[in-house]
């Protein structure tokens, strides 16, 4: 292994101290910000109730234990009002002991009470102010680690997937792009409502929440280092203004872009979008062929969704299919993708097959991933 790549292998998972001792002023302010936008996959956490009932579970148990151990040693105490200390006063002296009040009504009078008060009694009180302020020790200790997931994130990501848009043809995208092998870790949502982001994040993906159309928003989801871009908001101009700071931010990611209307489709092909999806004259093209065709329709329905049957697959050529008829493969061939040009299974310049083709196959659907 080379030395830059030792490297890169060494910084790719800092520890949290490190990452505390380490970064600048800039990168903690970055990263403070992009923590407060970013939504993080989210984790199995506890029912807030549930989270109060165990710190007031702990906290009585720990104010039983202090009273059981004045009790047992009670005739080393004294207490001012009657001299004699019962299992009452012991639970009231634990009481005003731990919560730091201390009257001094109840004290410890012999050496091993004052002994047992510096050996135990004391770190027990510790133990239970943190137990009263653990709820905001843990918001700090939380935001901490939410800065700390999100700087390890910025800085190993690469060539991922950027999906501008969680609404129905965002998640459909996702679902589609998971169900093709993709992996969670590897595409980044992008929505201006908070709700569409948390349930991204509810679904395993990293969200931003913000106006895409502006470029520090693209930036903290790291657009200039993606490999592909999927655009898909609720409106054409939007989809525009995205496309035009996507592809100014990276001039190399593919784009592909859903449209409502056909007439926007060029523009948003000036604004640099590879790929344009019209929505509505592509339901409208179904709507015809269910009319002449139900059967064509299911087909084609079934086609087009993963998993559901039949599946439109793009792949390499394999070893053994080179030099073979398409015709002749398991698979039935649809369409030849040679030097970027894409031949139908009808043209005779196929041939056969070669190394380094890829074909569009249609073929049983494979199961989809377990969530």
């Amino acid at each position: 292994m080379r030395q830059d790549e030792k490297s890169a292998a060494g910084t790719a998972k800092p520890s949290v101290l490190r990452y505390l001792r380490y970064r600048s002023h800039r990168e903690a302010r970055d990263d403070a910000e992009a923590g407060r936008s970013i939504t993080m996959p989210t984790g199995t956490v506890l029912h807030p109730l549930q989270q109060v009932m165990r710190r007031l579970t702990m906290a009585l148990g720990v104010l039983v234990l202090t009273t059981l151990i004045v009790y047992a040693d009670h005739s080393g105490y004294n207490d001012n009002s009657d001299g004699s200390v019962d299992f009452l006063d012991a639970a009231y002296y634990a009481t005003v002991t731990l919560s730091t009040t201390g009257y001094g009504d109840i004290t410890p009078a012999s050496d091993a009470a004052r002994l047992v008060n510096i050996l135990l009694v004391t770190p027990l009180r510790v133990m239970f102010l943190i137990i009263l302020v653990g709820t905001t020790l843990e918001a700090l200790t939380e935001r901490t680690r939410q800065q700390v997931r999100v700087h390890r994130w910025r800085s190993r990501t690469r060539d991922h997937i950027v999906v501008v848009g969680y609404g129905t043809k965002g998640y459909h995208a996702v679902r589609t792009l998971i169900g093709q092998g993709v992996t969670k870790d590897r595409i980044v949502v992008v929505d201006a409502q908070r709700k569409a982001a948390t349930s991204a994040g509810d679904d395993g993906l990293v969200a931003v929440i913000g106006d895409a159309t502006r470029s520090e928003t693209l930036l903290k989801a790291e657009v200039a280092t993606a490999s592909r871009v999927i655009v898909a908001p609720q409106r054409d101009d939007t989809a525009a203004l995205v496309t035009l700071t996507v592809r100014q931010l990276n001039r190399h990611a593919t784009i592909v872009v859903a449209a409502r209307e056909d007439e926007n489709v060029p523009l948003l092909r000036q604004s640099g979008a590879d790929t344009v999806v019209t929505s509505s004259s592509s339901a409208g093209r179904l709507l015809g062929v269910s009319m002449v065709s139900p059967v064509v329709a299911r087909t084609l329905e079934d086609i087009m969704t993963l998993g559901a049957g039949l599946d439109l697959v793009e792949r390499p050529v394999t070893e053994a299919e080179a030099g073979k008829d398409p015709r002749k493969c398991a698979d039935l061939v649809m369409a030849v993708v040679r030097d970027r040009k894409v031949l139908d299974y009808a043209d005779e310049r196929i041939g056969t097959l070669r190394p380094g083709d890829r074909v569009v196959t249609v073929q049983r659907a494979i199961e989809e991933p377990e969530e």
